[in-house]
């Protein structure tokens, strides 16, 4: 009788966690890389980084435009995750977002209204402490889900 050796697989949020990984190495600003997966039943909906609005310059390419210590040129992972999502006319309802960072409270607000059930993030992203801390008070509030992976 052979013997099989059997193969080490990934856990599915270790996969998409480095889908996210891979997504964020797209990043166009160079102050922070960040990647977003959708998924919903293990299919991969939509992705999105952090960089630029469309069609306009990359922070890479011309510079940030820094307000209170944030560039404000950037468009979150998130947030383009869920706008290529809503382009493609695909509901997100009920669906999972593995991020590299947790989000930032507006996000997690847009996360909130987009459907979206779960959040999986691998690192925590520090951005203003009071509202960092702040996101997991509204995930209890809203009942989506945040899990550190």
């Amino acid at each position: 009788m052979v013997k099989i050796k059997k193969t080490k697989r990934p856990s599915w949020d270790e996969y998409f966690l480095k889908i996210a990984e891979m997504v964020a190495s797209r990043s166009t600003c160079d102050r922070c890389h960040i990647g977003a997966v959708i998924v919903k039943n293990k299919v991969i909906l939509s992705t999105g980084y952090n960089g630029a609005p469309r069609r306009l310059p990359h922070c890479d390419d011309i510079g940030h435009e820094i307000v209170g210590g944030h560039c404000i040129r950037t468009v979150h992972a998130e947030a383009n995750a869920i706008a290529q999502a809503a382009r493609n006319g695909l509901s997100i309802d009920g669906a999972c977002i593995y991020l590299t960072n947790s989000p930032c409270y507006d996000c997690f607000k847009m996360i909130i209204n987009s459907g979206v059930s779960e959040v999986k993030y691998k690192n925590f992203y520090m951005s203003r402490y009071e509202a960092s801390k702040a996101v997991f008070t509204l995930a209890k509030t809203s009942g989506v889900k945040i899990i550190k992976i």
